[in-house]
């Protein structure tokens, strides 16, 4: 808890999910870099004004209580499916946020195909 102090006190962004029903949550720092990119699009463009419009559907602002837990909003939980139990899952420097049943099944689904995914992504060339 000590190491992440600035990043509590800063507050997270939950957002929905590009790819996958689950959720993401950003550190504040993360979500005002990522921002500034998207920022930067032309928004005279339609299709950067529509991705920006429906990339950012959802955001809210969640901060930690005392305890340290942060609360789903409700249509956010409703989108990501999210019943009973839930799956956090660190994904470089975002916490994704499924439902436990629904990571499960994708983790399934996934495990056959992630060697050829592997070398496809990390394999490259021999520099």
């Amino acid at each position: 808890r000590k190491q992440l102090v600035q990043v509590i006190q800063d507050g997270f962004i939950i957002k929905r999910a590009v790819y996958t029903q689950s959720l993401e949550l950003y550190p504040m720092c993360e979500w005002d870099e990522l921002m500034k990119k998207i920022n930067k699009l032309n928004r005279f463009k339609r299709k950067n004004t529509e991705f920006i419009r429906i990339f950012t559907a959802g955001v809210r602002l969640v901060e930690p209580d005392a305890s340290g837990r942060i609360l789903i909003p409700k249509d956010l939980k409703v989108f990501a499916g999210i019943q009973k139990e839930l799956v956090l899952s660190a994904t470089g420097s975002i916490i994704e946020i499924w439902d436990k049943e629904k990571y499960d099944r994708f983790m399934e689904d996934k495990v056959d195909d992630f060697p050829a995914l592997s070398e496809e992504v990390m394999g490259g060339d021999d520099d």
